[in-house]
């Protein structure tokens, strides 16, 4: 009888056991809300803003998947970029802008591109940043990726690529030489 027990013991613990953990299992991780404005990042801000939550997740993802043409980009390494700044205006509640930034940002970054050349700047669904001076980008649609040399505007990447984004790095910083 006590030998019973025992095991009538044991069983119920592991019924429990597996009841809890299929309860814990089954509950489905929503997914993250990007359309609530509590999550954009509005007007100017870091690359770091980037690399934590809830960003990240979509940041390094884009960012560690994509492979960028390397034919191409031989081109690209092979022009000066000293005299190159970029204004980048996107959305983080843009399904565009989440795949095209990280990219066009690991591109930037493996051709030498610094943060410092870089500026990010956040807009709401509006696409309105809170910024000086902001209605003289004329932005219609994001991302827009602005692209400056020696300060003067040589060209625009308009929510996506026309051929690639490295791509049209090259002709856009290729056209008028």
């Amino acid at each position: 009888m006590k030998k019973g027990r025992v095991s009538l013991r044991f069983v119920t613990g592991i019924i429990i056991f597996y009841l809890i953990s299929f309860t814990v299992t089954s509950q489905e991780t929503k997914p993250f809300n990007y359309s609530d404005p509590e999550s954009w990042l509005l007007g100017y801000f870091q690359h770091d803003d980037l690399l934590s939550s809830p960003h990240k997740a979509w940041y390094n993802s884009g960012f560690d998947s994509y492979t960028f043409d390397s034919d191409v980009f031989m081109k690209l390494s092979g022009l000066s970029y000293d005299d190159v700044t970029i204004t980048i205006v996107l959305g983080t509640w843009c399904p565009d802008s989440r795949r095209e930034l990280p990219r066009f940002l690991k591109i930037m970054q493996s051709w030498g591109i610094t943060e410092e050349q870089i500026t990010l700047v956040g807009v709401d669904s509006y696409k309105v940043a809170p910024i000086e001076n902001y209605d003289k980008l004329n932005i219609e649609r994001v991302p827009t990726f602005i692209i400056y040399k020696n300060k003067i505007e040589a060209g625009r990447i308009i929510e996506y690529p026309k051929t690639s984004l490295e791509q049209d790095m090259v002709n856009i910083l290729t056209e008028k030489e």
